[in-house]
Parts: C-alpha cells; structure tokens; sequence
C-alpha cells in the first residue's frame, strides 16, 4: 500500500509540475486577456443571472433545472472536503503563501470557468429530464472528436464518482472519528459509517437529476452559512491577529524558503492543485451541471459557474485558511487533513465544536457525493444509454462511498491528484480549441445586454456552427402558466 501511495505521488507531482501548471496559467490567462477579464467585468451579471428561473414548458412543466440549482449541484461537488481538508493540507506543505496562490487560481480559473462552462450550454443535448451536457459533449459535437470525449468521461468516472467520493466518504469517518475522541477511526466504525452514508447516497442517486437538485438546493446554502458563521466568530475571536495572517500569506507566497521541502515551488504547487481540486476551475466537471439549466442565453451559465468559483474559494477556501492562520502558531509541517482544521477549531471554541464540525463536513461531503455522482452519470449517459450499465454505475458509485469509509487517506489524495491532472489536461486542450466560439457568443451576449434586454440566443444566430442540437426558439420560449384567481 506504501508502494503504491508513494507510485501515485511522485507520477501525479511530475504530471503537475511539467504540464498541467504550465498549461493551466497560460490559457487562464489568455482567457482572461481575450474575455476582457470576463470574470470582474461581469460580476454584477454573474449575481443577476443566478435569480433567473427555469423556463417553463407550455404545459407548465420546467425544460429543466434552473440556474441557481445548476449552481448548486456544481457547488455540492466543489464546496467539500477541499475547502477544509485540503485547504488545510495546502498550509501544512505550503505554509501561508500557497493560500495566496489558491486565491490567484480562482481569478485566474474564473476565466476558464466561463469558457468551458458556455461550451457545456452550447453543445448540450435533450434528455427526458430536460438537458445534459459537458467537456465529452462538447470534445465530439464542437471538436467531432468522440474518441477524446470518451477518453475524457472514463478519466471523470474514475476521479469524480469513484475517487473523489471515496475522499469525501473517508473524511466524514474521520471527523465523526474525532468529534468521539477516537485517535483513529477503527474497522467496525468506518464500516458502520460507510454503510450509512451508502445508503443515503442510493436514497439520492436512484432519484435522477431533479432530486438531486432539490437535496443540493437545501444542503449547500445551510451547510455555507453554518460554516462561515463558525470561521466568523473564530476570527472575530482573533481579529488582532488578521493583519499578520494576511502579512504571512502575502509575504511568504514568494518567499523561497516558507514551506517544507521544496520552497517556492511547493508553495505555489500546493495552492494551485488544491485550488483547483475545491473550485474545480478549468477541470472539466462543472460544465457537466452548468449544462442542465434552462437558460436563454449559453453564457449566463458560464457566468453562474465562474461565481461558483468566487463563491467556493475566496468565501469558504479563504474561511478555513484564516481558521488554521489565526489559531495554529506554526502550521506548517502540522498533521494535514481535517485533523489541523479540527484542532485549530477545538482549541478556541472547546471539544464541543468537534461535533459541529464533524455535522458541517458531513453536510459538505455528502452533498459533494451527490454530486460527483451526477456528473459521473452524465458521462455514462455520453458513452451508452443501456439502462443495464446505468444500473451498474449506481451500486459501483455507492459501493465507493462505503469503500473510501475504510480506505487509506493518503492513498486516495495522491491517486486522485494524479486523475485530475490528467482529466484536467483533456479538457484544458479542448476548450483552448474551441475558446473562440465562447468568446463569439460573450459578444453576443454583450451587444444584448447594452440594449437593456435580456439576451437571447437561437441556433440561427450563428448557423455556421455545428453540432448544435438544442437553441431552437421552443428552447428559449418562456411559456408563462396563469393561475387562475378564485372568486
């Protein structure tokens, strides 16, 4: 097992390192260039856009989810055990300065976030659920690659559903484990826990697209709210120490000597991966939920998932960071994990807050479960519609989470950073082949919006596209149902 933890490591680091942090910044930032920084320049857009409904059919029956509900699936996978456990990892290795590199992979990715989540709205397709969608969708209709979209949903079916929802299982036994006072969760104890959480997930997962969104809608505002609350009054318990956290994070982001083991390289390699494993910028997943809303518009939802972004980095990543800065004297070379974030909490609200933390992680885990889950299902969806193989994905994928209850912690992190370089590498090639179309339809966007009307997009505004199958007129017809008034 050691064999192997360390196999995982040393190839995802060197994957990481020599091209996928290279490719990363330089198409993020030549997003950022070409969008006309997209992501501050549309913010006030980004908030608007997430209160628009779903459309409605003539039937009075929703085309599909809405985009605060797209938003909401997307932040079930984001806001999780990488807004806590990593975050804390990326301080243990990287010390302060990797936070100040996580913040500038947000902004950064947030452009990547638009661009790849425009394509996903573009290039879905109709369900009987409404419409799904993402990076393998758009790799064969807008590439006409379906081998690279097929390459790409196996790689997302091995880290999402399978890797990442085994992490986020193991983090929920550890933190139950510690809010008990156990040093160490036992076999009968992760085993109990695992079956509980398989359980709930099969409860979820055999309900389709629209459960999910309705467990997700109710989860992930509590679950933030409840957290950031918690951050709060720790920080307000030290508010003479916020102006040394930030002189730390932005003194020692280039500081050559500030983190264990590799200097500014690991710095800025620990808040780079973490960024992405918690915002999932530029990785590929998001698009997977962003193309289920019914919107008039494909790059309303790209500029919902690049507030997804904002909303899961610089509110809850930057929450558990100033936690750990503001009680923890030294943590770099600390216990990483949930473990430092736990310790950091416990020591100034008491072992009670042990017991909150640990129902907080498991609102932030499971909710990522579910929707790890779905974007794994939308990628058999790409490969066959056999309801045979569906059925099969649904036990594999709950099977995982009882699995990753009982599985070794660093195992799990070093197979997953390595899947998600590369699943983060397909798509990164794909949408840097097709940024030109998002950047055409942001144009579109934007002449609408100066008009003063909402903006609507048809498959006839630009006919020379291909591989376009939904943005009909009917797509973007808002069917109004009165209600008839009693007398």
């Amino acid at each position: 097992m050691e064999f192997l933890e360390e196999l995982f490591g040393t190839w995802g680091n060197e994957l990481w390192t020599w091209v996928v942090l290279p490719v990363l910044a330089v198409l993020g930032i030549y997003f950022t260039v070409r969008s006309g920084v997209v992501q501050l320049r549309l913010l006030p857009a980004m908030f608007k856009t997430l209160t628009d409904r779903a459309l409605v059919n003539e039937d009075g029956s929703r085309k599909s989810i809405s985009s605060f509900q797209a938003f909401t699936v997307s932040a079930a996978s984001r806001v999780g055990v990488g807004n806590v456990a990593g975050v804390a990892t990326a301080i243990a290795v990287g010390g302060p300065g990797a936070v100040f590199w996580m913040w500038v992979m947000a902004f950064v990715g947030g452009a990547s976030s638009f661009v790849e989540s425009t394509l996903a709205q573009l290039y879905k397709v109709r369900t009987k659920d409404g419409y799904r969608g993402g990076p393998a969708y758009y790799m064969e209709r807008g590439l006409k690659k379906r081998w690279m979209g097929i390459i790409f949903a196996v790689i997302l079916i091995i880290c999402f559903p399978f890797a990442f929802s085994s992490l986020q299982a193991n983090t929920i036994s550890q933190s139950v484990a510690g809010a008990f006072g156990a040093e160490a969760v036992t076999p009968i104890f992760g085993w109990t826990v695992g079956l509980v959480l398989a359980l709930l997930t099969a409860l979820v997962v055999f309900g389709g697209i629209r459960r999910i969104a309705h467990v997700t809608e109710s989860l992930v505002p509590a679950m933030a709210l409840l957290y950031v609350l918690l951050g709060l009054v720790i920080v307000g318990m030290n508010l003479e120490r916020v102006p040394d956290v930030l002189g730390a994070i932005f003194g020692e982001a280039f500081n050559f000597q500030s983190a264990i083991g590799g200097g500014l390289g690991t710095v800025i390699m620990q808040g780079v991966k973490r960024g992405m494993f918690s915002n999932e910028a530029g990785l590929g997943s998001a698009p997977n939920a962003g193309a289920t809303a019914s919107v008039t518009h494909p790059v309303k939802q790209g500029l919902v998932q690049t507030l997804g972004v904002y909303f899961d980095t610089f509110l809850i990543c930057s929450i558990t960071a100033f936690i750990i800065l503001c009680t923890v004297e030294n943590p770099v070379g600390a216990s990483q994990g949930i473990e430092l974030t736990q310790t950091a909490i416990t020591s100034q609200l008491g072992s009670w807050a042990s017991i909150m933390l640990a129902v907080i992680i498991f609102m932030l885990a499971f909710s990522s479960i579910i929707g790890n889950y779905y974007y794994g299902e939308t990628n058999i969806g790409f490969i066959t519609d056999h309801e045979t193989v569906l059925m099969m994905y649904r036990t594999l994928a709950t099977a995982a989470v009882f699995l990753g209850s009982i599985a070794s912690a660093g195992l799990i992190w070093n197979l997953a950073d390595g899947i998600m370089g590369l699943m983060a590498l397909t798509n990164l090639i794909a949408i840097g082949l097709l940024s030109g179309v998002a950047f055409r339809l942001l144009k579109h966007y934007t002449a609408q919006s100066r008009q003063g009307v909402d903006p609507v997009f048809t498959a006839g505004d630009m006919p020379d596209l291909d591989g376009v199958e939904c943005w009909s007129p009917e797509d973007v017809t808002n069917h109004e149902v009165s209600v008839p008034t009693k007398r």
